[in-house]
């Protein structure tokens, strides 16, 4: 399919999704009570960090037959309809998204639309709309040992899938849906679910997939191979190197007007399987963290990113995030968020400009959007870097954003960030050579 056909049939995004950030919920292992009461009582400063849409992982059963570790995982529902007990009831769900609500924030919830667990209300009800051997045995293709696939060859199937995913939205307000294995369902099946959810209440719709073709039907897909270059060039090996990543990051900026990515340094898979942030990016982890929240897309921060969480956090078992003491990364969160809302430049429809630094490990770049200009500057190395701004358009005078002090920046002077240091820069006036 051309590029430029995709967005033709697109949904519009809801207009509170502009320039938004999204946090994700473990609520199993948000707080020791792993409940949604629990979790609730950190909406207060999650709000004053900036954050602006909650994703709750699953929050249904858990299937008990062939259940991986003590707790299972979050992904191999029993119920598409339900509330797990283990993390509180429907009147606890209600005042979390009220209580949300009330202080400007919006909640989507993850849906799991490929497989269920293999004791889901559907196999004894509706055992004809999964996928079989051709012994009769429900079967599931990429070798997960709790699930079994659904079969969207089969109307009724579709047809009570959408009732499940519209109960949400009738009896709780949610505001969207993520859809995880998204690029394993049909893409006209989540056309179709969102023309019908959105009828209901226009809602935001983020894709667990980096398939162009799938932003016909979600706001937003995955940003994996930005960050997975990332992770590449950060390891001690250096299997690529920083301007190697380049040209996944212009990929993006490629991309139709309306589609967007999700930026992160960090989710569930990525803290469990992976490794934290600080595992694999080491000293640079929060100038990565800045490039999330201001390259073109939407940043995602995962549960307890803010503390910080150094641990990677079991799956199947309860291990939950150690809240005692200071939040030290709160202000660095909020004032990474605050500049990212207070600036069109780093939000949607900007341009971006990648600006020679004469440093292999020092990634600079100018985000424009009308007269409003910003410039990034990031230290990636482990080491002090010396380096200059080889290029007309970023001299001029400036401020920079989490110092909050004035700076004149000119072209090939020398300039030097500690490892690991980030600067971002607001235009206050242009170099005379520039106008």
């Amino acid at each position: 399919m051309p590029i430029n056909s995709v967005m033709s049939t697109a949904f519009p995004i809801i207009s509170w999704a502009n320039g938004t950030n999204i946090y994700e919920v473990n609520v199993r292992q948000y707080t020791k009570e792993g409940t949604l009461k629990a979790f609730q009582e950190h909406l207060v400063r999650l709000h004053d960090m900036g954050i602006d849409i909650i994703w709750l992982m699953p929050i249904t059963p858990i299937s008990v037959e062939k259940r991986q570790g003590t707790y299972g995982s979050y992904y191999a529902a029993s119920s598409y309809t339900d509330i797990d007990p283990a993390y509180g009831n429907a009147e606890d769900f209600k005042e979390l998204i009220q209580a949300a609500h009330a202080l400007g924030m919006k909640v989507i919830i993850d849906w799991v639309a490929n497989h269920t667990g293999y004791d889901h209300q559907w196999t004894l009800k509706y055992p004809q709309f999964y996928r079989k051997d051709d012994k009769g045995n429900f079967t599931e293709l990429y070798g997960w040992v709790d699930v079994i696939d659904l079969n969207y060859d089969i109307p009724e199937m579709r047809d009570e899938m959408l009732r499940s995913m519209k109960y949400w939205i009738s009896e709780y307000d949610i505001d969207g849906f993520r859809c995880d294995m998204a690029r394993t369902v049909p893409l006209d099946f989540w056309i179709e679910a969102r023309a019908q959810c959105d009828a209901l209440k226009p809602l935001f719709w983020l894709a667990e997939c980096e398939i162009l073709e799938y932003h016909e039907a979600f706001d937003l897909t995955y940003g994996w191979e930005a960050m997975r270059a990332f992770d590449k060039y950060m390891k001690e090996t250096r299997e690529l190197t920083l301007a190697e990543v380049i040209p996944f990051l212009q990929a993006y900026a490629r991309y139709p007007a309306g589609s967007r990515k999700l930026l992160f340094t960090s989710n569930h898979d990525e803290n469990t399987y992976w490794g934290t942030e600080y595992e694999k990016y080491r000293s640079a982890a929060l100038a990565i963290a800045v490039f999330s929240c201001t390259w073109p897309g939407i940043p995602l921060i995962y549960s307890g990113q803010e503390k910080p969480n150094l641990k990677r956090l079991a799956f199947f078992e309860k291990d939950f995030i150690d809240w005692e003491g200071d939040v030290e990364l709160h202000h660095f969160y909020k004032t990474l968020l605050g500049i990212r809302k207070r600036n069109k430049a780093l939000q949607e429809n900007a341009s971006v400009l990648l600006i020679p630094s004469g440093h292999p490990d020092v990634l600079i770049y100018l985000c424009r959007r009308q007269e409003d200009r910003v410039f990034v500057c990031l230290n990636l190395s482990e080491t002090k870097s010396i380096f200059h701004f080889n290029h007309p358009a970023v001299a001029g005078e400036y401020r920079e954003l989490f110092s909050d002090q004035s700076v004149l920046v000119a072209r090939k002077e020398t300039y030097t960030l500690e490892a690991g240091e980030y600067r971002i820069y607001h235009i206050t006036r242009e170099s005379a050579s520039n106008i």
